[in-house]
């Protein structure tokens, strides 16, 4: 979780009037630029509330000593109490008008009564604006609020603002409100925001044009969730995801965010962070230990980087194509791939895996092993080579073992978010996963998630078992996949679109983004059973000719018995 405070050195998404979101990182001493709303200093927000709007001040507080003043509720819904407590007396005055006053009205109710009157008749002119932008730019320059004055002598100074309905007057003032009030909300950084963010004001291609509500909906199906352990409970390996990501992080994020490992931790008593078990400990002796030093030689520092310590459970492993993982994104949560800091828990939480290791580790270089240098060859080294030695050594031990696990398999559910074939990647990571595991494919269009939904159907399922390729021939053209390890193979799709609601003018907003549906396959994966399937049970017994007879006469018997209870309970 985040915490409640913005902390200094973290990224935080500002909400300007405009609607538009902007993410800055809050670094001390420096100065944000907001564009035509002003800047201000970043120490002014280090220590802040989150979910506040601030106001942009000309110059510093005399009492709070600070350029930032946060706007109270009163004054930031203003606006619209005012409009709540005017709208009867409005409709009042609008009823005892609306039959001489000469104007077209689009609604009404049953009895007739005006409720919306049209603007159809009032003609938009520039020159009913009487102040002029030089006039404008001078009341900025001058002014010391939030812009709020500014937005009032401009609606003043309009000279048809009078003809406006309540609507079109309401529609004008937030587009000047929009326009020149200096003021911004602080958000905390989380997936659903970086999302947005990424397909409305950057690349939408670069998330593989994922949305909110499909990486929910990727996030549900693969039932990721933190899961407790005891401490010093060593062998319990649980709550181990693996994970197929291009989109720079994306899905990556989202699934450290359920498991708790995606914010850093803080100082806070709000904050808290799951629980942190050691599975490998290596330690390598120090240069300083392993060789004393003699009288009058200077002692080495030791090495801060002695152990790799890993989360025992809630684990994430990412495989990857290139040498290294593609997570530019994290840098907005202060993960830093290719230096982790240990303070994250991502650190901890996140293990990297590439193909080339997973499928083929002899051929890989960083799962050669080091030669082994004696300790005595050592003690001749420099100390800086002896200090690569022990790194190649260490980072040896890292990946073997983090290999060795991935390959061992046990995972309880599969996430896939790339442009490679879907079927190779399930053909070498399904294998892998424990029984009832969830596996998840996401694909902007829905082309390749039909052909893989086909792959894992009823029908081919049953031509497999009816004649099974031959051992080691798989995957084969019909069989690319083994059709027995998924179960309920389902495509779907969802998308949250929003509308205008409005009376009479309810429909789907049409300036909303386009760009590719977005479609999710699920399955679950089943463990086969060995051997043949043999059916057991006691089957029932068909009686045919003498003894159909025989039957008959039982059966005739036990209704002469049954009448005759009954005769003698009514006597």
């Amino acid at each position: 979780m985040y915490p409640p405070v913005v902390p200094s050195n973290a990224h935080v998404a500002l909400r300007l009037p405009s609607g538009a979101t902007a993410i800055h990182n809050i670094k001390p001493n420096t100065t944000i630029s907001v564009g035509k709303y002003g800047s201000f200093q970043t120490n002014f927000l280090i220590g802040r509330p989150y979910h506040y709007t601030y106001e942009i001040l000309d110059q510093v507080d005399s009492v709070t000593g600070s350029g930032l003043r946060i706007i109270p509720p009163s004054e930031l819904y203003a606006d619209i109490k005012d409009d709540e407590s005017a709208t009867s007396a409005e409709l009042d005055e609008e009823k005892a008008s609306s039959i001489n006053d000469g104007v077209q009205y689009e609604v009404v109710d049953q009895e007739g009564e005006v409720l919306v009157r049209t603007n159809r008749n009032i003609i938009d002119d520039a020159r009913s604006q009487s102040m002029t932008m030089e006039e404008i730019e001078l009341l900025k320059a001058e002014g010391k609020g939030s812009g709020r004055d500014l937005v009032a002598k401009i609606l003043d100074s309009h000279s048809a603002l009078d003809q406006k309905t309540a609507f079109a007057l309401a529609k004008y003032t937030l587009r000047k409100s929009k326009k020149y009030l200096r003021q911004f909300t602080v958000l905390p950084m989380d997936v659903p925001l970086l999302v947005n963010w990424m397909l409305n004001d950057r690349d939408a291609t670069k998330i593989m044009e994922i949305r909110e509500e499909t990486l929910a909906l990727v996030g549900s199906w693969s039932n990721v969730h933190f899961i407790p352990t005891a401490e010093g409970d060593e062998n319990n390996k649980i709550g181990r995801w693996i994970i197929v990501d291009e989109t720079g992080g994306i899905l990556v994020a989202s699934a450290a965010e359920k498991l708790g490992a995606l914010h850093a931790a803080t100082n806070s008593h709000h904050t808290q962070q799951p629980t942190i078990h050691v599975e490998h400990q290596t330690e390598l002796p120090d240069d300083s230990q392993a060789h004393p030093q003699h009288e009058g030689q200077q002692t080495q520092k030791p090495s801060s980087r002695r152990k790799f310590i890993s989360a025992q459970s809630n684990t994430i492993t990412l495989i990857h194509a290139n040498s290294q993982p593609n997570l530019s994104l994290l840098r907005y949560f202060n993960f830093d791939a290719a230096n982790p800091a240990p303070s994250h828990p991502l650190s901890r939480h996140l293990r990297t895996v590439s193909w080339l290791q997973l499928l083929h580790p002899d051929e890989d270089n960083a799962c050669t092993e080091p030669e082994i240098v004696s300790p005595e060859a050592l003690q001749l080294w420099k100390s800086g080579k002896r200090g690569n030695y022990h790194r190649k050594r260490r980072r040896w031990e890292r990946t073997t073992s983090i290999v060795s696990e991935t390959r061992a398999g046990g995972f309880d559910g599969l996430m896939v978010a790339s442009f490679m074939n879907a079927t190779t990647i399930l053909h070498h990571l399904v294998p892998l996963l424990r029984g009832a595991a969830q596996v998840v494919v996401y694909s902007p269009t829905v082309e390749p998630l039909v052909e893989l939904a086909d792959y894992y159907s009823t029908a081919r399922r049953v031509a497999y078992l009816n004649d099974p390729p031959a051992s080691g021939m798989m995957p084969t053209e019909d069989f690319p996949v083994d059709p027995t390890l998924l179960l309920a193979p389902t495509v779907e799709t969802i998308r949250c679109r929003p509308w205008q609601t409005l009376p009479g003018r309810t429909h789907p907003i049409m300036t909303g983004r386009g760009g590719a549906e977005g479609y999710v396959f699920h399955a679950t994966r089943v463990l086969p059973a060995e051997g043949g399937v043999h059916a057991r049970g006691v089957a029932k017994r068909r009686r045919t000719g003498a003894g159909d007879k025989g039957s008959e006469q039982e059966e005739s018997k036990r209704e002469e018995m049954m009448g005759a209870v009954h005769d003698g309970m009514q006597s």
